[in-house]
């Protein structure tokens, strides 16, 4: 038998600061061959992020501490491998995509210019064919018309559009073993099949091993040879994928198979006034060309968007990535500059300035698609969820805050006694879940869900969803929800707005689009979930 291209044989991670040591990462053993699929599952905090991370050595020594295993690739050790070693291996043949892209990108630099430093330092590819083969990597990752997008920054790029910018650029190295951490997270179904069929023709084309870290199970099912369930730092089960998948063996693998989104949304009462009303919204950006940047045209990113969201109820924004889910929510926010109407319990926000639109702040809150870089990573976590009540309620005592906050992260599932950690030392999941308590602690009457359970494993999933639906139940929130995860959109939502290039393909009670819709964009979407 040939040796496997990654083992971790009894590998434990731990924390190590002022004389305290926490173990995150417990006994592990994994194994991946060439040419295969290992699927990492689990919930978020779990050590799957942490053991990714460890493979390339990436994790700062301290506080990371290894008490006792190794990791091997090809035979040789990376955990007491020297840094000169490392450089040889990391990018050139073992690659990563990472997490979170928002964070992993430089803001400072463009697409072309990122994509073309990984050919140049690991390939020595010049100028010229490098973006020939960066121009075809793009549209092999669903990036459309990519020579026009080379010149953009990140911030140009919508959630989903900067993930595929981090695939290529993992992909583009052509490596023995990719390391793929949540890498179809802010992805709609199309382009993830695109992105799983594109993973799955490399690894036969490169024989190339792949390490998959991901909270969707219908993916796994899909894509993976074998699975490896980690709970709490632990590996409670390994086996082939399809053994798994039908009979489990540990109770929280079968916990986590039978936590699928399910139920309907709360019923909403017949008396319930509208609060939202939005007639004819457009969003366009102009189109600057030549030295002077002067405006040669403008990109439509939303058009003639029209619905109204009454109180206590909750409309679904589905669409691929770039389709102008997200620029709806910040249109809404009065964040970006729209046309179009919006109306806002009777006040009409398209006509307010930005001092008009203080008082009405605390009524309408927002949890963004990315949380890592919507988190300041200074504050703590109090500070970070108590910083609405300061400004919107600064008659509160600093003890009363700290009740309320301490109150809040129980209700998302957090633990209040991590109050005073950084958002560093939280996993993705838990980072999403801090966003959301920051924005329910204002008791809002409208909410705008941008992916906010994207990041999360499908047992917190159900969690947060019976959260929403409890808080609807209670406060009458309206909710609209920014999301491709389709079932998600169901559980929760009693209107759907299908948008398509920012076009609106469809819209409806969400029953009767999921149960008989009428346009071919939305039965596709449909077919993929």
């Amino acid at each position: 038998m040939t040796s496997p291209l990654l083992s971790i044989d009894g590998l434990s991670i731990a924390f190590r600061q002022n004389n305290v040591e926490r173990r995150v990462v417990d006994n592990l053993s994994l194994s991946i061959n060439a040419g295969e699929t290992l699927a990492l599952v689990g919930e978020s905090g779990s050590g799957k992020s942490v053991t990714a991370l460890s493979i390339l050595r990436l994790l700062p020594t301290p506080p990371a501490v290894y008490p006792q295993g190794d990791i091997l690739f090809q035979g040789q050790t990376l955990l007491h491998a020297s840094e000169a070693q490392l450089r040889k291996v990391r990018g050139n043949k073992i690659a990563m995509i990472f997490q979170e892209p928002m964070v992993s990108l430089n803001p400072l630099h463009t697409i072309e210019k990122q994509l073309y430093e990984v050919l140049s330092l690991h390939r020595g590819m010049r100028r010229e064919p490098a973006r020939a083969e960066i121009l075809t990597c793009l549209e092999r990752v669903g990036i459309r018309q990519p020579a026009s997008r080379l010149n953009d920054y990140p911030h140009q790029l919508s959630g989903g559009e900067r993930q595929r910018v981090m695939i290529a650029m993992a992909l583009l190295t052509r490596p023995q073993l990719l390391i793929a951490d949540e890498p179809t997270t802010a992805l709609d179904v199309t382009v993830q099949a695109q992105i799983l069929h594109l993973l799955d023709e490399l690894k036969r084309e490169l024989n190339m091993g792949l390490l998959f870290i991901t909270h969707n199970l219908n993916i796994v099912k899909k894509l993976a040879d074998n699975v490896a369930v980690m709970q709490n730092g632990q590996c409670v089960e390994q086996n082939a994928t399809r053994p798994l998948f039908n009979h489990p063996r540990h109770p929280y693998t079968q916990k986590l198979l039978a936590s699928e989104p399910e139920g309907d949304p709360v019923a909403l009462p017949a008396d319930s006034p509208v609060l939202l009303r939005v007639a004819d919204l457009q969003v366009a950006f102009p189109l600057r060309r030549g030295i002077f940047r002067r405006t040669v045209g403008h990109h439509y990113a939303l058009r003639n968007l029209n619905f109204e969201l009454r109180a206590g109820e909750s409309l679904g924004l589905v669409g691929e990535s770039g389709s102008g889910k997200s620029t709806t929510g910040l249109a809404l926010l009065r964040l970006i500059a729209s046309q179009g109407e919006i109306w806002f319990d009777g006040q009409p926000l398209h006509q307010w300035n930005r001092k008009q639109m203080l008082p009405v702040r605390h009524r309408i809150q927002v949890v963004f698609q990315d949380p890592n870089s919507s988190l300041n990573p200074r504050l703590d976590v109090l500070q970070i969820i108590e910083e609405g009540l300061r400004v919107h309620h600064p008659e509160l005592t600093a003890q009363q805050r700290e009740a309320q906050v301490m109150e809040v992260m129980q209700e998302v599932g957090l633990d209040p006694e991590t109050r005073h950690r950084y958002p560093a030392e939280f996993s993705g999941g838990q980072r999403q879940r801090i966003a959301i308590a920051r924005a329910l602690i204002l008791k809002p009457d409208l909410m705008v869900l941008d992916e906010p359970t994207s990041s999360l494993d499908r047992t917190v999933q159900a969690q947060i969803l019976a959260l929403l639906k409890s808080l609807q139940v209670k406060h009458r929130l309206a909710w609209l929800f920014i999301s491709h995860d389709l079932e998600v959109v169901r559980s929760l939502c009693h209107q759907v707005v299908v948008l398509k290039q920012g076009e609106v393909v469809e819209q409806g009670p969400c029953g009767q689009v999921f149960t008989s819709p009428a346009a071919e964009y939305t039965r596709q979407l449909l077919t993929l979930r």
